[in-house]
């Protein structure tokens, strides 16, 4: 499936531990791709295919500096995210509310009992 919106791309790119081991990288400061591909056990190109899937998700930017080209973290696409999962967490926070409430507006003999345990039937059919 491709990607065509800007969250999904953006979740996808976090999908991959390595992508997210960079990223937890970048959040200390701007690195090099020798510099981000060191504490792995892969080529250098392997480490800027993913960066290639980062920056176009607009998670990091790379720019020049005389023979450097730094790679730069794009913090404020966690703030997108961030405001995305924070209204489905009000969401589900909002039923759970309810439910207790619904819950304990019920009369003490009419409030529903945990679960018993479930009866396997034998090979028969049954029950043990």
């Amino acid at each position: 499936m491709v990607a065509t919106d800007h969250l999904s791309t953006t979740l996808s790119a976090l999908a991959d531990p390595t992508r997210r081991a960079i990223l937890q990288r970048l959040a200390s400061g701007d690195a090099t791709v020798n510099e981000l591909a060191e504490p792995y056990d892969v080529t250098v190109q392997a480490v800027s295919k993913h960066l290639k899937v980062l920056e176009d998700a607009g998670l990091v930017s790379r720019s020049r500096e005389a023979q450097r080209r730094p790679v730069h973290l794009e913090a404020e696409v966690f703030d997108l995210m961030t405001k995305w999962i924070e209204r489905y967490r009000r969401q589900a926070e909002e039923r759970y509310r309810r439910l207790d409430d619904v819950l304990r507006s019920m009369p003490e003999h009419v409030r529903p009992l945990p679960p018993s345990p479930t009866v396997m039937p034998t090979q028969t059919g049954e029950p043990r």
